[in-house]
């Protein structure tokens, strides 16, 4: 059998256990490639995520195979492989995670009343004799196995314990009580676990671990008063990106716990200045830009226009910042590259962002970058941003935009003659529109036939000016499936076509595996 997990033993440590792969996916839209998948991975990896949930391999063949794949390369970290309560979930979970050095299987069944009656159809002890089952299954299979509860938070306390001791004396190593719905308060949830803890006579043979979703506003807030009554495992995303309102931001977890150790007094193993970086990689992978005002990693967390504060940032950065740019790998430089600088200070630049690039894609980004230099007069950091995000994102595309035409003005109709390149091959075709971006993507559909619905069209200026790149994001919807495509261009007809068919790329590539949509979990 694999090398196991290693088992807590400071009380002080909490284990960061990552969901960004499997749960941050389920995010409508935010479907990554298999290419992005170990991509994040091997950034999780490095950066110190003690567990990395890699996805839910039952669901698709290419969930089993990016888990797999991700098994056999991740050095450091826990793999885990979600399973439902049933034999064939678990056995998948243990045939995808086999390779791993420290893998694990984590197994869930739904404990609260209005689950088992409309979801599950089935009575408490019929659940609980599920409980055993899976997780007795589930360790035959590894040595190392968690065990959730689906909504959690609304389960009887009497029944809550006699499950989670039923699954430790069943073999689980973790207990996880998650607050899947994004119901409770900080107070509930740190008294449910003080309370679960207490009254489970076994509760010592298990790590206990909190899953909180982000419906009201708290999930940040559960997990820490999670922590602060025995959990010394958190399940978070990047970007607190998942179902609905999101999960629990890794980032805000990391450096509350860091910053206010006098409140938390508790450690992670997480390389905080690399936040960043794992930050502008998920957004770019998935298509989701992260708010100008998230905590830690958004835009603005450490900008300051108030005079009041400008003045006392410039005689003491302590009177308006908890933490420094750097902790979490924010660069304080602002403007210093433009169309003469050279492939050292790009390189220099892009490490100071967060972003390490191999040389032909460090080669394909410096000669957009000195493209972009050109065409604009000044070029700032977020615009190096936009441009290194695009690169990433579109680096697996089979479709791209080659040349773009448009005749615009108040005589319509208008109209756009595209050419796209299909893996080598050119293909134009001229349309016309209600408008210059209809008439672009008539042309698109043109070229390349499909029946998705535009859910979302948004454009937003990366910065300020007139000559500022327009950053475009595109949601599409076909058989029940969102993906988004983003991209980013002076011109904002040029962008708007780039992430159209960003967002047509990520749907061929849904339907080229078949994959159903994601089940849902804890």
């Amino acid at each position: 059998m694999s090398e196991t997990a290693p088992q807590q033993t400071d009380a002080d440590r909490v284990l960061i256990f990552d969901t960004t792969l499997r749960d941050g996916e389920q995010c409508p839209g935010a479907t990554m490639t298999f290419e992005e998948k170990l991509e994040v991975a091997d950034l999780l990896d490095g950066m110190g995520v003690d567990i990395i949930e890699a996805g839910f391999p039952i669901a698709s063949v290419g969930d089993f195979e990016a888990v797999s794949e991700i098994a056999k390369r991740v050095r450091n970290a826990t793999v885990a492989g979600l399973a439902r309560a049933g034999f064939k979930d678990i056995d998948r979970a243990g045939e995808a995670v086999r390779a791993a050095r420290r893998p694990r299987i984590h197994t869930f069944i739904s404990t609260s009343p209005v689950h088992m009656k409309h979801k599950l159809q089935k009575e408490p002890d019929e659940v609980l004799e599920m409980v055993v089952a899976s997780v007795a299954r589930a360790r035959n299979l590894v040595d190392d196995v968690e065990w959730s509860c689906e909504d959690g938070t609304r389960t009887e306390h009497d029944f809550l314990c006699r499950c989670v001791e039923a699954a430790i004396k069943a073999g689980a190593t973790t207990i996880n009580i998650p607050d899947t719905v994004g119901y409770t308060t900080p107070d509930e949830y740190r008294a449910l676990f003080r309370t679960v803890r207490e009254r489970v006579p076994n509760a010592d043979k298990a790590v206990f671990s909190v899953h909180c979703h982000d419906d009201l506003g708290l999930a940040v807030a559960n997990s820490l008063a999670g922590i602060e009554g025995g959990a010394r495992q958190v399940e978070c995303t990047v970007n607190g990106i998942g179902e609905r309102a999101g999960n629990a931001a890794l980032e805000e977890i990391v450096m509350a716990i860091r910053t206010r150790a006098d409140a938390y007094p508790f450690t992670t193993g997480i390389d905080a200045t690399q936040l960043t970086r794992a930050s502008k990689l998920v957004s770019a992978v998935t298509s989701f830009p992260v708010q100008y005002n998230k905590a830690i990693v958004g835009r603005n967390a450490f900008a300051h226009e108030s005079g009041i504060h400008q003045d006392g940032m410039l005689k003491n950065t302590q009177t308006y910042e908890i933490m420094t740019p750097e902790s979490v790998g924010v660069s304080k430089t602002s403007l210093v590259m433009g169309k003469h600088s050279g492939r050292a200070a790009f390189r220099s630049k892009l490490k100071e962002l967060g972003y390490q690039l191999g040389e032909n894609a460090l080669e394909d980004a410096f000669n957009q970058f000195k493209a972009l230099a050109d065409r604009k007069k000044h070029v700032y950091d977020e615009d190096i941003e936009a441009l290194i995000d695009q690169e990433i994102a579109s680096a697996h595309e089979h479709v791209r935009v080659l040349s773009l035409t448009v005749i615009a003005g108040t005589m319509g109709p208008q109209s756009a003659t595209l050419t796209l390149d299909f893996d080598g091959e050119h293909r134009t075709v001229q349309a016309t529109g209600n408008g210059p971006v209809d008439a672009i993507f008539n042309a698109v559909n043109a070229l390349v036939p499909n029946e998705a619905n535009l859910e979302l069209y948004q454009v937003s200026a990366v910065t300020e000016g007139t000559d500022a790149q327009a950053e475009v994001s595109v949601r599409l919807e076909e058989n029940g499936r969102s993906v988004t495509g983003r991209a980013a261009d002076t011109d904002t007809l040029v962008a708007s076509a780039r992430a159209y068919v960003s967002a047509l790329n990520k749907l061929l590539a849904r339907r080229s595996k078949g994959a159903p949509e994601a089940l849902r979990a804890v």
